[in-house]
């Protein structure tokens, strides 16, 4: 980039990436570490954070500033986890703390290059430095950036105890999860910045929704079950991770999606200027490529979102086939998950252990999930709920069995009415999966179809270009052309018809054509 422009390093901060791009450098080098044992990169990374850490700061001679595009932050203190240097926590401590000081360096940075801040409509909100980070009451701006600053502030947070920013964290995922989250866990509702607009702004066929902020979102609120374990952030967890991420990615793993819509009309895409964001084919590459690497660096570690730790209690936050080994109470243990959820109901897990050991295991029980129980070594054992975890206590011995079944019947789900673009509609969900309507199954004008009453659902495997996912049938209507006049005062007239889901993040696997998640209802 310098060598190219002739820049001067250090010196466009708002835009330049310089920051940003080191934070995945550093993050890169962890995970090779971590992988390999091999410290070679993580060096290089070491000497790359200690020359930032010479140039940033409030101390006279450096520079008050910190990045436009976050990620050192997170980067820093994974650093920092994998060193023991204290300094890098407390860099990524000063870039947090300083985002939004007055006087700004953001605006000092536009006024020399001429960009004409305040016809923005976010102004320097788009890059989460409009007021200092404890200020700021919600998610505002690019989405990416937002929410990998939310990783950041839990990050800090967590090592510190900073309660102040303990606050922060929570009051920014309450606004996320209360008024800007799709139902696929998708975030970023404008194509306009690739951004959070206002509150219940959720619209279907515009919906920006980019496959790297659902792999953010995954992000923030794993971190936020680390500071306090709550079910609530494990549901959004894999409301994010099997909805909004996966669609990024074709069943084959060959073409990925960088916007991730919620309804789509092919024609649309192509005649309407405010859709041409959206594609209704995924592509084998892009220009700004950020989002599959995004989504392979998620996949490879996953392993870390299934179980943690904290205080004498395990928890299973993620139920997927595996077997995790870590230490606990000094000893190693191992648990080995058998299980085809989120499809199948039941969970088998096991213990190994080195000697008979009392501690308290906790399952979570998602939120969606009204009927639930669990054997130990075959027999019913009943647990304490509490916050979205059951809580199961007793002396455990090596080879003790968990059967935990989840009943998973079909949904549906209607959004707050305060969301304009779903009233009367509904959306059909199974367990964690949302599900769509697809054009291949139930023929063009999607729009037209509808869901009469209490339907009954037939769960039936989809053909092998779906992989044989598990997809949903119901009755519905399908409301009947009208003629060639515009507008007229003739009464609906509706036909009957079969309606076929299959999961959201498996559409455009087959024939190109129409989409929608949510489909109109008229008895919710």
């Amino acid at each position: 980039y310098f060598i190219l422009t002739g820049a001067q390093r250090w010196t466009h901060l708002l835009d330049g990436h310089e920051l940003y791009c080191a934070g995945h450098l550093m993050e890169a080098a962890v995970a090779y570490y971590h992988a390999t044992g091999k410290d070679k990169l993580l060096k290089a990374a070491q000497k790359l954070a200690d020359h930032i850490a010479d140039v940033f700061g409030t101390s006279p001679g450096k520079i008050p500033g910190y990045p436009g595009h976050p990620e050192v932050e997170l980067a820093l203190i994974r650093l920092f986890e994998a060193t023991g240097n204290i300094k890098y926590q407390q860099l990524a401590q000063y870039f947090i703390c300083q985002r939004g000081a007055s006087p700004s360096i953001f605006r000092k940075e536009a006024d020399q290059f001429g960009w004409d801040w305040a016809d923005s409509p976010f102004q320097f909100q788009f890059y989460q430095a409009g007021k200092p980070i404890l200020e700021q009451t919600e998610l505002e701006g690019h989405a990416v950036r937002a929410l990998y600053l939310c990783c950041g502030i839990a990050d800090v947070a967590a090592r510190t105890q900073d309660a102040a920013l303990l606050e922060t964290c929570r009051r920014l995922w309450e606004d996320l999860i209360q008024t800007k989250l799709y139902i696929t866990g998708g975030a970023g509702s404008s194509v306009y910045g690739e951004a959070f607009t206002f509150a219940y702004d959720l619209p279907n066929d515009t919906a920006y929704a980019e496959t790297c902020a659902a792999v953010a979102v995954c992000f923030f609120v794993q971190r936020m079950m680390k500071i306090s374990p709550s079910g609530a952030y494990g549901d959004v967890l894999e409301q994010a991770l099997y909805n909004g991420v996966l669609s990024g990615m074709a069943l084959d793993g060959k073409s990925f999606f960088y916007v991730n819509p919620l309804e789509v009309v092919p024609e649309a895409c192509q005649k309407d200027q405010r859709k041409k964001h959206v594609k209704p084919i995924r592509q084998k590459w892009f220009a700004c490529a950020c989002c599959p690497p995004n989504l392979a660096r998620l996949f490879a570690s996953i392993g870390g979102y299934l179980h943690f730790i904290r205080a004498e209690t395990v928890y299973t936050n993620l139920y997927v086939t595996s077997t995790s080994e870590f230490t606990f109470q000094g000893l190693p243990i191992k648990l080995h998950m058998d299980s085809a959820y989120p499809f199948d109901e039941k969970i088998h897990i096991s213990l190994s252990l080195p000697r008979p050991m009392e501690f308290s295991y906790a399952v979570r029980i998602p939120a969606w999930c009204a009927d639930y129980h669990v054997l130990i070594n075959g027999k019913i054992c009943a647990g304490t709920l509490k916050d979205g975890f059951l809580y199961l206590h007793r002396c455990w011995r090596d080879g003790d069995e968990v059967e935990l079944t989840l009943s998973m019947p079909v949904r549906v789900v209607r959004a707050n009415s305060l969301v304009r673009e779903n009233i009367g509609k509904s959306a059909i969900c199974r367990g964690p999966i949302v599900y769509c309507m697809e054009q291949t199954d139930n023929g063009p004008q999607l729009h037209r179809n509808r869901i009469c009453g209490k339907p009954s659902f037939t769960i039936s495997s989809g053909e092998e270009n779906l992989k044989g996912l598990p997809c949903i049938s119901c009755s519905g209507e399908y409301l009947l052309p009208d003629g060639t006049q515009l507008y007229t005062s003739a009464k609906e007239s509706f036909q009957p018809k079969t309606l076929r889901f299959i999961p959201y993040f498996a559409w455009c696997n087959r024939s190109p054509g129409e989409m929608a998640v949510w489909v109109r209802h008229d008895t919710i």
